[in-house]
């Protein structure tokens, strides 16, 4: 758990229930969809029969226009009536532009609102479930892949509200359509109404290489963002060590990767596009034959020939808009499947119901008793209240596992771990983390001022300025052309590797919590600093119980007792200076 993610819980006790007590361990991604499309059920449907409307009117404006022909150029009539017809239909002829033009703007805007408002709950849950205190979201995750599915998935599940919307609207204009052919001659109409559903059908069949494409383009796309954030975090140290032409090959798979699935895509929704075309082509074609033979037949007049004619012009748009809507589903499905999946993701620890002892303020002890997990084989660990204990462990592996144990992301998978003599799988997660600070060596900073990455409303200002003093951030302060108004960039990136450091150790010191984890907190500085935070932790924490999972000479020196961990186990206990002198193990891994 990183001081970041931290923060919050240590500054003030854990009064209720933040989280989710029930995770959606059973949420599907057709119910995400269904929750997208009927979310705010009165907004849809308004948007929904606002753009019908437009569809409607479209349809008969080549009605109208026949009845133009026929009451104009047809003859139909003396000259009176047919002046008086043909100022009619130009009368409906204006109102149906009136209608169409304005529904079509009223409901574009109430279906943008849905889109963006069904996007929007996504993204809040997928926040609730990623920032839930019992985890399991993040698991096998990058932050840059979990970032892909906040966004561009979850835009695309709250697009397909548009889709369906339109789906209705398209509909609704080839069966209005129909009717009209129908009443200008019964074979065009039955024609459209048998003919269109088999498009309708012929289109979804395209549509499911396209999906399947579609899913494996964005599962690849979001693999080389999970990648390219994590390099992009790191850059400064890969340009440190040189390793950038490594950084460069390990992205080059997963974006070649990506690449081939977006061509792919790009291929089947091409194909997709141009069969749905071809097809709607020669679907028009027919129509249009079959009502010129009528109208050389005399079975239909010029005007209806017009109309049957413009509607069948008229056709190729829901008919071809069907293409982008099965494209928009198609994609759809495959994003809510992988929204679904983080959703779903199973909790690494319980909720617990049982209350902490002492305040949230008090010092309290932590004991560890056979854990195993991970790379922990049965590790014993007792830290007093108050008590500065030390933690060498020769694995990083195991210093991981103990850190996440700890702050309790997860629970061992056997054995104990007690707070204060309760057990932490009896407690909630966020009452442990109320007490328990686990403040990672590479915690990232805010952007913004600087000052705002380390006070909190727990410490006063002269507790702060004891915290500066000890983390030796008064000096990097003191060394800023700004000082205090200094403004960090994203993640701290104008502060070197020692000064965001110590701004980091600053702010997890200024928490005060009553069990404080720190793990390496000074290897970006010098000797001469580190032994200066040694014994600013010392003092400041003094009464406090602190856990220093560290190599460093200079901070075990200051511990009240060491441990040694090898093979996850602790093998070696007591002071740093004589643990030097009698265990070769333990003098190996701090003085090598």
């Amino acid at each position: 758990m990183s001081v970041s993610s931290a923060a919050s819980g240590a500054a003030a006790p854990v009064t209720g229930r933040t989280s989710r007590e029930t995770h959606d361990a059973t949420v599907t991604g057709k119910e995400l969809l269904r929750q997208a499309v009927l979310g705010r059920p009165r907004l849809f449907a308004a948007a929904t029969v606002l753009m019908s409307m437009h569809q409607f009117g479209e349809a008969l404006i080549p009605v109208a226009i026949g009845k133009v022909v026929d009451e104009a150029v047809a003859g139909r009539g003396d000259v009176t009536d047919g002046l008086g017809g043909l100022l009619t239909w130009i009368a409906v002829l204006a109102v149906l532009f009136a209608v169409l033009s304005n529904s079509y703007r009223l409901g574009a805007r109430k279906l943008a609102a849905v889109a963006e408002w069904s996007a929007h709950d996504l993204r809040m849950r997928l926040t609730e479930r990623v920032l839930d205190a019992r985890g399991g979201a993040e698991e096998g995750r990058l932050p840059g892949a979990l970032t892909s599915i906040a966004t561009s998935d979850a835009q695309r599940v709250g697009a397909v509200a548009t889709a369906v919307a339109m789906a209705f609207a398209q509909i609704t204009a080839v069966l209005v359509s129909a009717v009209a052919l129908l009443r200008v001659s019964l074979p065009l109409g039955l024609l459209v109404l048998v003919g269109a559903p088999a498009m309708l059908w012929l289109t979804h069949l395209l549509g499911r290489p396209l999906e399947t494409r579609s899913e494996a383009e964005q599962e690849e796309a979001a693999a080389a963002s999970g990648v390219a954030a994590d390099l992009v975090a790191g850059l400064r140290v890969l340009k440190g060590i040189g390793a950038e032409q490594v950084a460069v090959e390990r992205y080059r798979v997963p974006s070649r990767r990506a690449l081939d699935a977006t061509v792919r895509a790009a291929r089947a929704r091409g194909a997709y596009e141009g069969a749905v075309l071809l097809m709607t082509g020669i679907f028009l074609a027919v129509i249009a034959v079959a009502g010129g033979k009528l109208a050389l037949d005399g079975d239909i007049s010029i005007g209806d020939l017009t109309a049957a004619i413009g509607l069948a012009q008229f056709l190729l748009s829901p008919l071809s808009v069907s293409a982008w809507i099965g494209a928009e589903l198609a994609a759809g499905r495959a994003s809510a499947g992988r929204v679904a999946q983080v959703l779903s993701s199973p909790e690494l620890v319980g909720t617990g119901s049982a209350e902490p002892t002492g305040g949230p303020n008090a010092s309290i002890g932590v004991e560890l008793r056979a854990v195993r997990s991970g790379t922990l084989d049965g590790l014993d660990l007792t830290v007093e209240p108050g008590e500065i204990v030390g933690v060498v462990a020769r694995d990083p592996a195991d210093a991981a596992v103990l850190l996440r144990v700890l702050g309790r992301e997860i629970d061992p998978d056997a054995g104990t771990a007690r707070l204060g003599g309760v057990l932490c799988s009896d407690l909630h997660p966020e009452q442990v983390r109320a007490r328990v600070l686990v403040a990672a060596h590479d915690a990232g900073l805010f952007g913004g001022p600087l000052l705002e990455n380390i006070e909190n409303d727990v410490g006063s200002d002269h507790f702060t300025g004891r915290v500066l003093a000890a983390s030796a951030a008064d000096e990097v302060i003191a060394g800023l052309p700004a000082g205090r108004a200094t403004i960090l960039t994203e993640r701290g990136g104008n502060l070197s590797g020692g000064q965001r450091q110590r701004v980091a150790l600053a702010r997890a010191l200024n928490l005060d919590a009553p069990v404080l984890v720190l793990h390496d907190p000074t290897t970006a500085v010098d000797s001469v600093t580190e032994a200066r935070i040694a014994a600013g932790i010392r003092d400041l924490r003094h009464g406090r119980t602190t856990v220093l999972v560290t190599t460093s000479p200079a901070l075990l020196a200051v511990t009240d007792r060491v441990v040694l961990l090898l093979d996850g186990r602790a093998t070696a206990e007591g002071r740093h200076p004589d643990l030097v002198r009698a265990d070769p193990d333990y003098r190996s891994a701090v003085l090598s």
